[in-house]
């Protein structure tokens, strides 16, 4: 029980640094292509945020996998190094007997991962689609990044705001270009506002400005001064957001029949249950030998970890184009997984395997 209790508590706090190392780097690669998006105009500033949170929680079964595989890893390693583990092993304790305090420890995660594997990650992949839909129906002028050029209209107009106050609306130095019936029309002002109409229909209405307009290929060219412009800004259609699997609820997936939909199935079947085999292989492979480099089982699990999930993703994509059954790509990656594991703790348990016994 003392071991225990130490174990699950460096347990805990390796898993807490995990966690935070490996969602500060996929939230930070997250963040440079949203807020890249936000300043070419794709995507509004204030909806930045809530597209992090929909990919941090469809990133989150992974990240919580690997943080179980990694901190369980890293705690027995710490114990090797110590010579904790060979006081473990003098008190007649084998190595088997790390299963159960793993497995208590990692329960909680593990129910966590399948939630978010077969719930709350599908929900957050079906409202990050809903919101962009959303987003690409606001106006076309609540979409323009201020100090940037935003096309819209398949680029039959352009505009550029060099500031804008979201609480008065106020607008200063706006430049708007536009096509129209072959007429090429630019348009300059110091200052506007934006003004919606009884109607709902929304405006850009600029002041003291001047308006360009030439006819390309011909010598025709006018310009005009004027008080008050208004230029007409449109809602865009609502797109339809694609019923793709990963959108599906589980319930509701499994009692479809397409390939497809049993793919998915199998792959958010697979999450949780290979967290499972994972954290049960970092029992063994947590062995370090003094001698040797510190890092050696840690690049040994990183391609376990590689190799585990390119053999699920087969075994999807084998179902999902009707080269594999089913129930057999639901237990086929695991199976292969189980008999490695079996292997190691055998190999730690009896001292090595037998042809390096008979070497030594």
């Amino acid at each position: 029980m003392i071991y225990e209790r130490a174990a699950r508590r460096e347990f805990a706090q390796a898993a807490a640094a995990t966690i935070v190392v490996l969602l500060a780097v996929v939230l930070s690669v997250q963040l440079i292509r949203l807020l890249k998006d936000a300043a070419l105009g794709k995507l509004a500033p204030e909806g930045v945020l809530a597209m992090l949170t929909f990919a941090a929680t469809r990133y989150m079964p992974m990240l919580l996998t690997l943080t179980l595989f990694i901190a369980v890893l890293l705690s027995l390693s710490r114990m090797y190094r110590d010579s904790e583990m060979v006081v473990w092993f003098a008190s007649g304790m084998p190595l088997q007997r790390w299963i159960g305090p793993v497995i208590r420890f990692s329960l909680p995660i593990l129910l966590v991962i399948a939630a978010l594997s077969m719930v709350l990650s599908p929900w957050a992949t079906q409202a990050q689609a809903t919101y962009q839909a959303t987003m690409s129906v606001r106006s076309e002028l609540s979409m323009v990044t201020p100090g940037a050029f935003r096309e819209i209209r398949d680029g039959r107009q352009v505009y550029f705001i060099e500031n804008l106050d979201d609480q008065s609306g106020k607008i200063g130095t706006v430049f708007v270009a536009s096509m129209l019936e072959g007429k090429l029309g630019v348009v300059m002002s110091e200052r506007g506002h934006q003004e919606t109409l009884a109607g709902g229909e929304r405006f850009l209405v600029l002041e003291q400005g001047r308006r360009y307009e030439v006819e390309p290929g011909t010598p025709a060219f006018r310009v005009m001064d004027f008080e008050r412009y208004a230029v007409r800004t449109e809602d865009g259609d609502t797109p339809q957001t694609r019923r793709a699997p990963g959108r599906i609820p589980f319930l509701e997936l499994i009692q479809m029949d397409d390939p497809i939909m049993r793919s998915e199935v199998v792959y958010r079947i697979a999450v949780p249950v290979s967290a499972l085999i994972l954290v049960l292989m970092a029992i063994p492979l947590a062995y370090v030998n003094p001698r040797a480099g510190r890092s050696a089982n840690l690049l040994i699990a990183i391609i376990i970890y590689a190799i585990y999930s390119n053999v699920m993703s087969i075994a999807q994509t084998w179902v999902m184009k009707g080269k594999l059954p089913f129930a057999v790509g639901m237990f086929l990656p695991h199976v292969l997984m189980l008999l490695p594991l079996l292997l190691l703790f055998y190999a730690r348990q009896t001292g090595g395997l037998r042809w390096r016994r008979k070497v030594s």
